[in-house]
């Protein structure tokens, strides 16, 4: 064979590699609304960029007759490219060859791109499609995912972990995904499961369909498995490049900054007037995140999970920040256990990746009743404390409106090292509300009243009192724990001033191996 020949083989080669497992399958992926391996990383990367590896590699078993049986690649493409002129590993199951099922080989070459990755210190996309383990290979293929979680365990707060969830993705399968930072899923065609329907119905009965079971639309409304849903693959993958452009290469970089062309002192008149007069009635807080920050633009993460509290990545003159805001337009703002349990995994992962954070407050407390308390709200609270307090990166808090008792000192309050902590006039800081707090008490003198209009008239007084005590900002304010009360409008301003003054923070924990947070 002479050097042509050679290259001619190398050319058949690559084209027989980048067939998968054939048009005719390729053919019935499109035929379900699913894109090739291929594609989907055509469409994440910038164009040209995709540098694969492993793509002559093939299994190595010979059981139930799987020696017959060779596709180039193993049912997993490896590589990395750039999203945005920045480098990227990933990894796409191929569903054409074997389901998409993990061998031996196949688990190696992911993990051969998580090392990469990490030496180098870039982000890690996986695109999940997969039927799960190759039965064939048995504890071997087992092995292989354990060899996948244990490097998501070490690259965790190292480097970025994306997941998309574009087919199925069950059994041990789901681990690696739950271990990542992000994971996105598109609507209709993707499910998530660690037992599915059949073996459901086998054990306990019950009779589900898959999408209610493990669909896209029930893991980002009940589960909060789920961050974001596509409507379809091509919206997710451009998700993953937006999302990727608000965070650092590494946890030893700073996000990315660039220009900003929106004025930073812009004022908006319209923050002036949001808050109601009345302080039982509603408004939605995403209005105050649209008009402080850059161009109006902000990434919403979880947005149909626990949605009385947002979470989500934006900028402030060029610079990525974390948002946590209370939503008083669902549950008056109220903090529960799923609230909580959002917001701390998010100010964890800011933590991590340098960003800072800025919170908008407005929470009237925890949300009583026996099913929180069954439920453990006690602990999923406390984590939300301990993400805040055990936060380095700069901490800037804005209390808009109500801010009382142990939901105050969680939501990023200067005792748990908040760096600057703003009010508008508007804001009441307090222990509970005035009604709560003066049934308390005066509760042996309005139990002494008998006549109605006498105890109407000395709960209003009461309650007046006490409102002019304590249901605004400046008490707080009197022992710094609020450092300025602003006005409404100059949020944004004073917010980017405050980024801009931490931008050199430095502030570190106590050495210690990791800690105890509460689970």
């Amino acid at each position: 064979m002479n050097n042509q020949d050679k290259i001619k083989q190398l050319i058949d080669l690559r084209e027989r590699a980048r067939k998968g497992g054939g048009e005719e399958r390729m053919e019935i992926q499109h035929s379900k609304g699913k894109l090739t391996a291929r594609e989907r990383i055509q469409i994440l990367l910038d164009e040209g960029s995709f540098e694969e590896y492993d793509m002559f590699v093939t299994h190595r078993s010979h059981e139930f007759g799987l020696e017959e049986q060779q596709y180039l690649g193993d049912g997993v493409i490896t590589g990395h490219g750039t999203i945005d002129g920045r480098v990227i590993y990933v990894y796409a199951q191929d569903f054409t060859v074997f389901g998409g099922s993990l061998s031996e080989t196949h688990a190696r070459k992911i993990c051969k791109i998580m090392d990469q990755a990490m030496k180098v210190g870039a982000p890690l996309v996986g695109i999940n499609d997969s039927g799960g383990a190759r039965i064939q290979e048995g504890v071997r293929s087992l092995a292989g995912y354990a060899e996948i979680f244990e490097r998501n365990i070490l690259a965790s707060g190292v480097i970025p972990q994306i997941s998309a969830i574009f087919g199925p993705c069950a059994g041990g399968a789901v681990y690696s995904p739950a271990l990542t930072d992000f994971i996105i899923m598109s609507d209709k065609t993707s499910h998530m499961f660690v037992t599915g329907p059949r073996v459901t119905k086998t054990v306990t009965g019950e009779n589900i369909s898959i999408e209610a079971l493990g669909g896209a639309q029930m893991h980002a409304s009940r589960s909060g498995v789920a961050h974001m849903v596509a409507e379809n693959e091509n919206e997710g993958l451009l998700m993953i490049r937006k999302l990727i452009s608000y965070m650092p290469q590494n946890n030893l970089e700073d996000p990315p900054a660039g220009e900003c062309t929106d004025p930073i002192d812009r004022l908006e008149d319209m923050l002036n007037e949001l808050i109601p007069d009345n302080p039982n009635e509603p408004y939605d807080v995403k209005d105050v995140i649209y008009a402080i920050v850059d161009h109006h633009e902000f990434l919403e993460i979880h947005r149909q999970y626990a949605m009385n509290i947002i979470v989500g990545f934006a900028k402030f003159n060029g610079s990525p920040v974390g948002i946590v805001a209370n939503q008083p337009n669902h549950m008056a703002g109220v903090l529960d256990i799923e609230a909580s349990r959002k917001a701390a995994r998010f100010v964890r992962f800011c933590d991590c990746f340098n960003l800072p954070i800025v919170t908008l407050v407005d929470v009237p407390g925890f949300l009583p009743g026996s099913a929180q308390e069954h439920g453990g709200i006690i602990l999923h609270g406390a984590k939300l404390m301990f993400a805040y307090g055990e936060a380095t990166v700069p901490k800037i808090a804005i209390t808009l409106r109500k801010s009382y008792g142990g939901a105050h000192d969680v939501m990023s309050s200067k005792q748990l090292r908040g760096d600057i902590n703003y009010a508008w006039p508007t804001a009441e800081i307090a222990v509970m509300g005035p009604k709560g707090a003066i049934e308390i008490l005066e509760g042996k003198t309005l139990k002494s009243i008998e006549e109605r209009e006498e105890m109407v008239k000395f709960l209003a007084e009461k309650e007046k009192e006490y409102k002019e005590k304590f249901s605004n900002p400046y008490e707080a304010a009197r022992y710094g724990y609020i450092d300025d009360v602003i006005e409404p409008r100059n949020t944004r301003f004073r917010t980017v001033r405050a980024l801009q003054t931490l931008a050199t923070k430095k502030e570190m924990n106590p050495p210690k191996k990791h800690a105890n947070i509460p689970l």
